[in-house]
């Protein structure tokens, strides 16, 4: 009986394999990107941008409770996976064409954690929506 013995090229395209698997699962499922505050816009909208290229950036949003949130989701790509983003929590699942800004509004009523991800399920991010700072009676 004669076995196939692995030769120094099987070795380098097992180890590139391996090393792409390893690469992959941590950019999709372990990558933490920065995260970003609101801010009031003028219209006291809570606004932030976040880029759509091979992830969301930043992947986490902080809001407050109560506060109209305008996401802008700038699509730079075309990559089939990002073209829909969904917030469960919030009934969204919206189209972002290539190339292009697109507005997704929501007003939180509670605190908490709300995920949002690419149509695929494959690019994740979160929106941290926690309690308005008390107000001083100074």
């Amino acid at each position: 009986m004669s076995g196939y013995a692995l030769n120094s090229t099987d070795w380098v395209v097992i180890g590139a394999g391996l090393l792409t698997i390893v690469w992959l699962n941590y950019y999709f499922f372990a990558s933490t990107k920065a995260s970003g505050l609101a801010a009031a816009s003028d219209d006291g909208v809570q606004e932030i941008t976040v880029v759509v290229e091979g992830g969301y950036t930043p992947s986490t949003v902080k809001a407050k409770v109560g506060q109209k949130l305008r996401i802008v989701f700038d699509r730079r790509e075309t990559s089939s996976c990002s073209e829909e983003v969904t917030i469960p929590d919030f009934n969204v699942r919206t189209f972002l064409p290539a190339h292009e800004k697109t507005n997704v509004e929501i007003t939180p009523q509670n605190a908490g954690v709300h995920e949002f991800a690419c149509g695929m399920g494959m690019l994740h991010g979160k929106i941290i929506v926690t309690e308005q700072a008390a107000k001083s009676n100074d």
